[in-house]
């Protein structure tokens, strides 16, 4: 029988790490104007493989696009800007207000995902 942890902890890695996603999108808004700040982003597929240990997916074709993101940290990466500012700052706008829109609404759905599963255990564990 699965244990607790298998039956959610998917979906809590996840969950958290869509938190930790727009806190960094919300962090490249919030500095817009400040000089020399360069945008930060999370690859979430790569962290949600690393995270739950999931083996790395080979491309199939040599017409994959490659990523246009440079690895900064274990996690982190510098977003390449499409239109460089004077000031060195590499945020734009509407990239981060889409980036976080949308991951806005895949963090509520994976809300209720998870949410769904709990409700599911609770279901099981009284017997219905």
């Amino acid at each position: 029988m699965p244990s607790f942890k298998e039956n959610l902890g998917f979906h809590a890695s996840a969950l958290h790490l869509r938190s930790r996603r727009n806190d960094m999108l919300a962090s490249n808004i919030a500095n817009a104007a400040t000089p020399n700040f360069k945008a930060r982003d999370l690859d979430f597929d790569t962290e949600l493989k690393r995270v739950n240990k999931i083996g790395n997916v080979a491309a199939t074709d040599n017409r994959h696009f490659t990523s246009i993101q440079k690895r900064i940290g274990q996690d982190s990466l510098f977003r390449q800007p499409i239109h460089p500012s004077l000031d060195g700052n590499t945020v734009e706008m509407a990239i981060e207000q889409m980036q976080f829109s949308e991951n806005v609404m895949r963090y509520q759905t994976t809300l209720t995902f998870l949410n769904n599963k709990i409700a599911g255990l609770k279901s099981a564990i009284r017997g219905e």
